[in-house]
């Protein structure tokens, strides 16, 4: 317990060094967290794709091993760097450090940082981070809230992916809302499909509202 609490603090003080650093340069970044096969490189593909040139946009992408996912990212034609983790089952705030010096981001631009997949680790290292999405799925149950509370207790915005096969599922989706919000009452919960493009209106709002907000403070 004692060895745990010294490598939580450890990074919980990177973390702020991270955080400073991105305010200081005018970075947003944004930790997206799920569990495998929720979708979650799918979204981000479409993100980085139907974002557009007018968003500057980068990743850092976390897995234990092979760079899969940052060849399917690269190929959106955005900066994306791989960070492989062995045996480690989360990215940490020294690991991203190193991604983002890698990546050398415009000023002003938006840095995703795509977590090694599972619900438990990633929910316990903060990054610097400015926001914690989740991104769930309809495949996997309305119940996920409640039994990984703490993963969902940290997320500003949790999308739940795949709706698109809601016809096919005993999945109800008033149900995990509500659980969501017992873990965390102030969560927002988004619907959208990565694969057809539905509901994925209402993440780029959201996300242009961040980076409009991101350019009010650094004229400030």
């Amino acid at each position: 317990m004692l060895l745990e609490q010294r490598v939580l603090a450890k990074n919980d003080g990177l973390a702020r060094r991270n955080a400073a650093w991105f305010d200081d340069a005018g970075l947003l970044v944004l930790n997206v967290m799920s569990s495998p096969g929720s979708g979650k490189t799918t979204l981000l593909a479409r993100t980085l794709t139907e974002l557009g040139p007018k968003i500057a946009v980068s990743v850092v992408e976390g897995d234990q091993e092979t760079d899969f996912d940052a060849d399917r990212l690269r190929a959106t034609g955005r900066d994306v760097v791989q960070i492989n983790t062995g045996a480690g089952c989360h990215l940490d705030a020294e690991m991203v450090a190193d991604g983002v010096r890698t990546l050398r981001p415009e000023p002003r631009s938006v840095i995703f940082v795509e977590n090694v997949g599972n619900l438990v680790c990633p929910a316990l290292f903060e990054l610097g981070e400015q926001h914690r999405i989740v991104v769930a799925s309809t495949t996997e149950g309305e119940d996920k809230p409640l039994k990984y509370p703490h993963m969902f207790r940290a997320a500003n915005m949790v999308l739940l992916n795949k709706i698109d096969l809601l016809p096919h599922l005993r999945f109800d989706v008033d149900r995990f809302v509500r659980n969501a919000q017992l873990a965390n009452p102030a969560v927002r919960v988004l619907r959208v499909s990565a694969d057809t493009g539905q509901g994925m209106r209402a993440w780029y709002d959201w996300l242009s509202e961040r980076v409009d907000e991101l350019a009010a403070n650094t004229l400030s």
